[in-house]
């Protein structure tokens, strides 16, 4: 199954969003997405460390299930860094140019982008 960056960063806008108990687990519906689908990055997700999920694996038709409880702090900053359409876009862009996906490439992309969109709409470096 290929990592799909749009639904990861969908499930961690969701999981912002959530008021539920943070202990709790969070059911998600993504339309176009299978369970199996959002189960799966969701466990990428929990391994990357950018959000706590829970494994409700059992035997049997559908037993792969996980579903996220919260954020983690690293879930926080990745978000923020990605949460403004036009670097979301460039991080995109940028990182099926290099033939890149992994987690961790996103986000020093999205923070690199971040600066770069931050620069032209301030007029600053940081």
């Amino acid at each position: 199954m290929q990592l799909d960056k749009d639904l990861v960063r969908e499930i961690l806008l969701v999981v912002e969003a959530s008021e539920e108990d943070p202990r709790a687990s969070i059911s998600l519906v993504v339309e176009g997405k299978t369970p199996m689908v959002i189960s799966y990055h969701v466990m990428l997700l929990h391994e990357a460390g950018l959000l706590v999920g829970q494994s409700h694996n059992h035997l049997g038709p559908g037993g792969f299930i996980w579903e996220p409880k919260h954020l983690t702090y690293r879930g926080h900053e990745f978000l923020d860094t990605v949460r403004d359409g036009e670097v979301w876009r460039r991080t995109k862009a940028g990182a099926e140019k290099a033939g890149v996906a992994g987690l961790g490439v996103l986000l020093e992309l999205g923070k690199a982008y971040g600066k770069e969109v931050l620069k032209e709409k301030l007029g600053i470096e940081l």
